[in-house]
């Protein structure tokens, strides 16, 4: 059975349209991308074989287009749509902190940090410098490393805050390996951060670990 032959309710764009997004599953916000599915299938079917082949949904919108165009049911067409539509997503999230917008929820900074960082095949420390109102002066990756690590090193960080004239840092970094929780090492390069830039009269507001799920803040943990 095609799409347009489900009745009207089911149908994962009136769905959309009746209740918002949020209600749709992996398969059916995909498969409004795909528009139609291979032969013999309809677009929800092919999604799903997609998620459940080369997923999850993560693992599949994180391969570039000429990756993804390789797929079944894909081809340059819908990569390109989907690729597109990731990035969208992308420059949504970090549109207000590039702005010069004042972080008012912490939880947005840590947000902008998965979004650079998230997928990244080593691990990558990286600070993002605010001035004295909290608004976002530039965003730098500072420290790459291997799939096990990045040496930090606070002067140079300090170094680069008194570039910007920044009153605060916000830094962070990914673990390739998945998991956010802090290891001991992250909590001992966030002391010496903090240490280092009050030197110079900088804050260090908090410490993000990026893995899957949501951002590890160092700061609810009063770590910072």
């Amino acid at each position: 059975m095609l799409l347009h032959d489900w009745p009207a309710q089911e149908r994962p764009r009136e769905r959309l349209l009746a209740g918002g997004p949020a209600q749709l599953s992996d398969a059916e916000l995909l498969a409004i991308f795909l528009g139609s599915g291979l032969r013999g299938q309809d677009a929800v079917a092919t999604a799903r074989d997609l998620l459940a082949r080369h997923g999850p949904l993560r693992e599949l919108l994180e391969r570039g287009p000429t990756e993804l165009m390789k797929l079944p049911g894909l081809g340059p067409a819908r990569a390109c749509r989907l690729s597109a539509a990731l990035e969208l997503c992308n420059r949504y999230l970090a549109a207000g902190l590039e702005r010069g917008e004042a972080l008012s929820d912490p939880h947005s900074a840590g947000r902008y940090f998965a979004q650079r960082l998230r997928g990244q095949p080593q691990e990558v420390f990286a600070c993002l410098f605010l001035d004295a109102r909290h608004r976002a002066l530039a965003f730098e990756e500072l420290f790459h490393g291997t799939v096990d690590g990045a040496e930090v090193h606070p002067r140079e960080v300090v170094r680069r805050a008194l570039a910007h004239n920044a009153a605060a840092v916000i830094a962070g970094h990914n673990h390739p390996s998945g998991n956010p929780e802090p290891s001991a090492a992250d909590r001992a390069v966030t002391a010496r951060l903090k240490q280092s830039l009050a030197l110079v009269d900088v804050r260090l507001l908090d410490h993000f670990v990026i893995g899957d799920g949501a951002p590890s803040s160092m700061a609810a943990r009063g770590w910072v």
